[in-house]
């Protein structure tokens, strides 16, 4: 299917998101990689996640241009080669999703809710939060805050944050799409943010954005 959204934020932001239903050789066929693209891409053993390195090119192809090239640092986080733009990524089973800016800070997380994740909540989710007792939206409640909490780590770019002790989401109403609040606290940042999320299919998707200059 490949891209089937493309969804200009601001006059410097745009998310893009792709859906998987390509073959390696159709993805192969839609990117032009370089030498280490090629190198990266070959020491991958499992299909799907050649599909998922193939796909994250195809789409940044599709919201760039073909020469966009993206580069990893020690941490493994990505960045554009020629520094024009944040960029932020995310995938999960058949769903890629790019977030690009700039001059603002990013951060998108997605998740395919496939998983009873309330037996895991005790890892991400901290006394100051409260989730649905709702049995029919409490799984995509918490899908939401697991996904806004990576969002926000990802756009704080900091070592040592704790995704449950650390970072905070407030109260918000569940529906297929909205906005969230989310605050960062720790001893090297204290910070609050606006996000915002969606639902499509059986996947949750939140996103964060935030002008460079307002640390």
């Amino acid at each position: 299917m490949g891209c089937i959204s493309k969804h200009y934020l601001n006059d410097y932001t745009i998310l893009g998101v792709w859906k998987i239903e390509e073959d390696l050789d159709m993805l192969q066929g839609m990117v032009e990689m370089d030498a280490e693209d090629k190198k990266k891409y070959k020491g991958f053993a499992s299909t799907s996640r050649k599909l998922e390195f193939l796909s994250v090119r195809a789409l940044l192809a599709e919201l760039l241009g073909k020469e966009a090239r993206i580069v990893y640092n020690n941490n493994n986080k990505p960045f554009l080669k020629d520094g024009s733009r944040f960029i932020s990524i995310s995938h999960s089973h058949n769903l890629t999703a790019i977030l690009l800016s700039t001059n603002e800070r990013v951060g998108i997380d997605l998740e395919y809710m496939s998983t009873n994740i309330g037996h895991i909540a005790f890892k991400f989710i901290n006394r100051r939060e409260k989730i649905t007792k709702d049995p029919e939206n409490r799984k995509y409640h918490l899908y939401l805050h697991w996904c806004a909490k990576e969002a926000l780590y990802k756009i704080c770019d900091k070592e040592g944050i704790s995704i449950r002790k650390d970072i905070t989401i407030q109260p918000f109403e569940v529906r297929e799409s909205g906005e969230i609040k989310g605050k960062v606290k720790n001893k090297k940042i204290d910070e609050s943010f606006d996000l915002f999320f969606t639902r499509y299919d059986n996947y949750s998707i939140v996103w964060t954005k935030k002008s460079y200059d307002k640390v």
